[in-house]
């Protein structure tokens, strides 16, 4: 009996650390954005939903193979980003913070509206990238498409980290992100440097929603609940920090699972936001937050 109900919690956690997996990287995408223009882009989640259905299409539709289909989406998406950058929030720059947040949602409604003309309402998905057949592990059966998320999660924060630790654009981000007045002075092309962080924010979200269609059917509707639980994991994290997100993310995947399990699936999303609600009265700033995070600044 005993051995039966650790085989269940395993799973749970396993479970848990599939979607939380996807948390952390919708609320990697936020903090790229943040850093780069002090914003909240609600319209993150919806960069999630395009990854998802553009590759059904692609690997669906039109027959690419998954290999073809994978890169071809992330291109595609983070254009979008881009496009939505440089039509949405350029022409409000200096409009302030609120103004900037509000126009946000309504691109996420935009494009919402867009997939649903597109695809319509009903839900999809995408075979597993190595086959269904799942491994057991302590009672547990681990699907192999676990394994690509984790590793395709790991591998997006190790590049993410050379990028901006490494390259020239990503140093120049990170000094925007930093001062954007003396970034400005020493030559760094602000606007570029803020329409690239859109791009990088929508590419990663593309990524999150190819990954997450093989076990969790995709729709037009699909990117809000996303996008609130990216925000979620991102303030919990702490905003701006990457590392905080992942383990942010994760913690709130697995709540929800073991919340949903071991309680009731009616309760999993009352679980978690209860837990950040805690966190956040004790420690405002997040878990690996800096206080004066809590404060917008203006683009």
């Amino acid at each position: 009996m005993a051995i039966g109900w650790w085989s269940q919690v395993l799973q749970y956690l396993v479970t848990g650390v599939s979607i939380g997996s996807i948390y952390g990287m919708v609320a990697i995408g936020f903090n790229i954005i943040y850093n780069a223009t002090g914003i909240i882009n609600f319209a993150q989640g919806e960069f999630v939903m395009l990854g998802g259905m553009i590759m059904v299409s692609l690997a669906g539709t039109f027959g690419f193979p998954l290999a073809a289909a994978f890169p071809l989406t992330v291109l595609g998406v983070a254009l979008i980003g881009g496009l939505f950058e440089r039509i949405a929030i350029d022409p409000l720059k200096g409009s302030g913070v609120l103004t900037m947040i509000i126009a946000t949602i309504a691109g996420s409604i935009v494009m919402k509206g867009i997939a649903m003309f597109i695809w319509g309402k009903d839900s999809y998905s995408l075979p597993h990238f190595s086959g269904e057949n799942a491994i057991r592990f302590g009672g547990a059966a681990i699907l192999p498409q676990t394994i690509w998320i984790l590793g395709i999660l790991f591998l997006t924060v190790a590049l993410l980290t050379l990028f901006f630790r490494c390259t020239i654009v990503g140093k120049a981000m990170r000094a925007c992100s930093a001062n954007r007045t003396a970034a400005e002075l020493v030559g760094i092309d602000v606007r570029k440097m803020i329409c690239l962080a859109f791009v990088l924010s929508a590419a990663v979200g593309g990524i999150a929603g190819i990954i997450i269609t093989p076990i969790a059917l995709m729709d037009y509707n699909r990117g809000f609940l996303l996008a609130l639980k990216g925000f979620s994991a991102a303030v919990l994290g702490g905003l701006g920090y990457s590392a905080g997100a992942v383990i942010a993310g994760l913690l709130i995947g697995i709540l929800e699972s073991l919340g949903a399990g071991l309680i009731s699936s009616g309760y999993k999303d009352a679980v978690a936001m209860i837990v950040l609600l805690v966190i956040l009265f004790v420690r405002p700033s997040g878990l690996l937050g800096n206080p004066e995070v809590g404060k917008l600044k203006p683009f």
